[in-house]
């Protein structure tokens, strides 16, 4: 298999845990939108990432790069904590008086029922098999994109310290995308190594986009109307001054990623440092405690 140069660091999962006992229902201090905006990755990431996990299990036979299979081992051990650490904080939310039950039984249908081996339960004759599995590695190749380019995000956010957001969420959020930047290639180079092409991969940019936007606005409105000391909506001028202040990716910065996708020689090599995200793991709490 043949892809451009790239870091590599031995991708391995890191044991980590939070404690959620000091972190207030609104993280980040007097700004409930924002947190809210944010919090929507707990919604969207423990059945999410463990969906990616039961799909990559069933393709590790047929790896026959030895240092692509080991690359996908390290993401499956990486993206299984991540999922685990999300749904805590989903138990954190429910001891405060936000019961999201109702909004991830949504996620849990779709990566169950939706993106299943066999969709929504009907059987998928022989020949569709294997295009619906390489289908399934181009979402998620399109969508670890997206979350290697939230990753970069939140390690350089600096707004997030200035407003003095929670540590822990912060740690939390940037051990995580350290994580997402350090496996940002495996995702694709195992769509490509399947077999995975140029028009596939627009294909699964052009669901996941536009999905992942219309369940990140819902999951911040369930959330805001769920919230029990200030139920709201959602403000347009929120998320403005939210990204002015940092706080959030501004639109700009978000479709900027989109070309850099489509481009033909695309490489999430490109995305990111590597160094960067580990020198956040080599000072984060949780992760210098897991070691």
């Amino acid at each position: 298999m043949t892809t451009e140069p790239t870091e590599t660091t031995g991708i391995k999962p890191r044991r980590v845990r939070f404690d959620w006992s000091g972190t207030p229902l609104h993280w980040i201090p007097d700004d409930p939108q924002t947190t809210h905006t944010i919090n929507v990755l707990h919604l969207l990431l423990p059945a999410g990432e463990k969906w990616f996990v039961e799909v990559y299990r069933k393709v590790l036979p047929d790896i026959t790069d030895e240092q692509l299979r080991a690359d996908v081992k390290g993401f499956i051990g990486q993206e299984a904590t991540h999922s685990r650490a999300h749904a805590v904080v989903l138990e954190h939310l429910a001891a405060q008086g936000v019961d999201t039950r109702r909004y991830t039984r949504l996620i849990d249908w779709t990566f169950t029922r939706l993106l299943a081996d066999r969709p929504l339960g009907l059987p998928l004759p022989h020949f569709l098999q294997r295009a619906w599995r390489l289908h399934r590695l181009g979402i998620i190749a399109a969508v670890e994109h997206f979350t290697a380019v939230l990753g970069s995000w939140v390690l350089a956010a600096e707004g997030l310290d200035q407003v003095d957001a929670d540590p822990v969420m912060l740690d939390l959020l940037r051990w995580h995308g350290a994580e997402e930047v350090e496996h940002r290639s495996v995702a694709f180079d195992l769509f490509r190594a399947q077999g995975g092409g140029y028009l596939q991969r627009l294909v699964g940019l052009a669901e996941v986009a536009p999905v992942l936007l219309f369940l990140w606005i819902r999951g911040t409105f369930f959330l805001m109307r769920a919230d029990p000391t200030r139920p709201g909506h959602p403000r347009p001028r929120g998320f403005l001054r939210a990204g002015k202040a940092g706080l959030l990716p501004t639109t700009r910065e978000l479709l900027a990623t989109l070309p850099r996708f489509v481009r033909p020689g695309y490489h999430p090599s490109r995305e990111g440092s590597t160094s960067a995200a580990l020198a956040y793991l080599s000072r984060s709490p949780a992760a210098v405690a897991a070691q």
